[in-house]
């Protein structure tokens, strides 16, 4: 079995639950302290072992190919200045094996369009799909967990948590019963079910392993409203055909798409960075409330 060497990081939203700032950056750029969101993503693949970052981008979204890119004006200033720290850092952002290639998709037309837009790139293996704006902090990295899950087992995984049955309507929704410690075999998936109508409370949250098959379930799937082809619809109609399992990570989830989630993300790694760490904890442990 191919080893999981490939990530698609689908980056083409407009991110319109944070204008004005997203007006003109991307918000996978939004930091949470000094390293945006997208960089959070792409270290825990590289945590996992993918050596190909597969970036589905859209209009003004720039930003993010001059992230990864080497930067010699910034390299030369810092280096006059005498900043060795900083310039090690921003000359070793990613390990030297990794390959970021850069897909535009023209139009939005959902998460399983943007999938399908890196298809020629990945060919028959194996990959993941991760969403920027879900931060995952776990002591081992989410994705290698999974990888690990896929490595044992040979089928498409899936990363869940257990959300208020109120919020299913916001996610796709799981049908399964156990099989292992935090393993799950799925037998059902549904886009943001009512609460009463979801068949359980298991969200999928942006976290993917999957197999190659699944570009034919979504070149086959109808579109929704919009002309949309959404990936819960592929990996329903993949469960026809190949065996899929829900993995309940062991993390926390910072759902960093809305505004509450991302500043409760930038308190809780703000209270760990080494450099203001200390100083930040201090300042709100005599904040008035």
């Amino acid at each position: 079995m191919n080893k999981v060497k490939k990530a698609i990081f689908p980056v083409a939203g407009l991110g319109t639950r944070f204008l004005p700032a997203t007006k003109a950056s991307p918000k996978e750029m939004m930091p949470i302290v000094d390293k945006p969101l997208i960089q959070y993503a792409v270290e825990e693949a590289v945590a996992a072992g993918v050596t190909d970052m597969i970036f589905v981008t859209g209009r003004s979204k720039r930003a993010i190919e001059d992230h990864f890119d080497k930067a010699y004006e910034l390299e030369n200033e810092l280096e006059r200045k005498g900043k060795t720290e900083m310039l090690d850092f921003v000359r070793n952002m990613l390990p030297k094996d990794i390959n970021c290639i850069y897909i535009r998709q023209a139009e939005a037309l959902g998460l399983g369009h943007a999938v399908l837009c890196a298809q020629h790139v990945v060919g028959d293996e194996p990959f993941a799909v991760l969403l920027a704006d879900d931060l995952l902090d776990g002591a081992t990295p989410v994705m290698k967990q999974m990888v690990d899950a896929y490595d044992y087992y040979h089928c498409s995984v899936l990363g869940v948590q257990d959300v208020p049955r109120s919020e299913t309507r916001s996610y796709g929704i799981v049908a399964a019963k156990p099989l292992a410690e935090r393993i799950e075999q799925v037998s059902a998936m549904v886009e943001k079910p009512k609460p009463e109508e979801a068949p359980s409370t298991l969200a999928v949250v942006g976290r993917y392993v999957l197999t190659p098959r699944i570009f034919h379930h979504l070149q086959n799937v109808k579109p929704g409203s919009g002309g949309e082809i959404q990936l819960t619809d592929g990996i329903a109609s993949l469960l026809a055909e190949q065996q899929v399992l829900a993995y309940r990570y062991d993390g926390v989830r910072y759902d960093c798409g809305s505004k509450l989630g991302y500043l409760q993300a930038t308190v809780e790694f703000g209270l760990r960075h080494h450099e203001v760490g200390p100083a930040f904890g201090d300042y709100l442990a005599k904040r008035k409330v």
